[in-house]
């Protein structure tokens, strides 16, 4: 009967920037599950090896290549997966990233910028797709923040900044929105993935982030597709508003960018 809990059979899940990495193992993992998978992202070939691993497991796949920072294409994805499955139960809002870099580098307009592509696009999701969320019985957001918005690091200040604002977000919404939608949110760790090619190729870098995580290793993408996953389910029936760290234990930064004192 527990097993039963983590189901996710009739169920529709939206999942941003899923062509690979952390959004892929999360639509994958949902598929596993039973429920049918709506992703989107900018390449439609990595899309396309996402949906093949989704339909792997017997389920339906709508594929929706799009730049989700664009006017209207957040409103846009939540139209068309309610007019391909006439429902819509999670979404998850996995768009977003930042290089990092020093304060003093950092303009206004690229802190704006930071703010907007990480908690503006999920914030929109979020309210586009709300009137199909309240009409599922097991309604809920799931947003991918990152350890970065609670541990302070150099090179950090406007992804830090704007993963902090995703947690807080979180934690209203969990309010505001319930009893009828769940909002949680999973801060990843240090997670291998195309996007962290550099450290993981890097012996040196690969090391010393290893050796600053008491796991011994780094995240995977199933890693966040598996906490997702419960997220979504019926066994969290009775959680919102909360933040699921997945860090491997980590309690500061991993890494050390380099940046100098002033």
């Amino acid at each position: 009967m527990a097993l039963e809990h983590f189901r996710l059979d009739g169920h529709v899940a939206i999942v941003t920037a899923a062509g690979r990495g952390i959004g892929a193992g999360i639509a994958t993992a949902f598929a596993e599950a039973g429920a049918d998978v709506v992703i989107a992202a900018r390449s439609a070939d990595q899309l396309a090896e996402t949906a093949a691993a989704v339909e792997a497991h017997g389920r339906h796949c709508l594929v929706v290549p799009s730049n989700l920072a664009e006017d209207g294409a957040l409103t846009a994805l939540s139209q068309a997966a309610f007019d391909e499955f006439g429902r819509v139960d999670t979404v998850v809002n996995n768009l977003g990233g930042t290089f990092p870099q020093p304060f003093s580098d950092v303009s206004r307009e690229k802190f704006e910028r930071a703010i907007s592509f990480n908690v503006g696009t999920a914030y929109e999701l979020t309210q586009a797709a709300l009137p199909h969320l309240l009409n599922s019985p097991n309604g809920s957001v799931i947003n991918i923040a990152s350890v970065a918005g609670i541990m302070a690091g150099r090179a950090m200040s406007s992804y830090g900044t704007a993963k902090a604002a995703m947690i807080s977000l979180t934690r209203q919404l969990g309010q505001e929105l319930a009893p009828k939608v769940r909002v949680n949110a999973i801060a990843p760790g240090f997670i291998e993935t195309q996007a962290t090619e550099l450290v993981t190729t890097s012996e040196q870098m690969r090391a010393t982030a290893i050796s600053n995580t008491p796991m011994r290793r780094f995240g995977l993408p199933e890693d966040i597709g598996n906490a997702a996953l419960y997220l979504a389910s019926p066994a969290a029936s009775f959680v919102t508003g909360v933040l699921l760290p997945v860090h491997g234990g980590a309690e500061g930064p991993v890494l050390d960018f380099g940046t100098p004192d002033l």
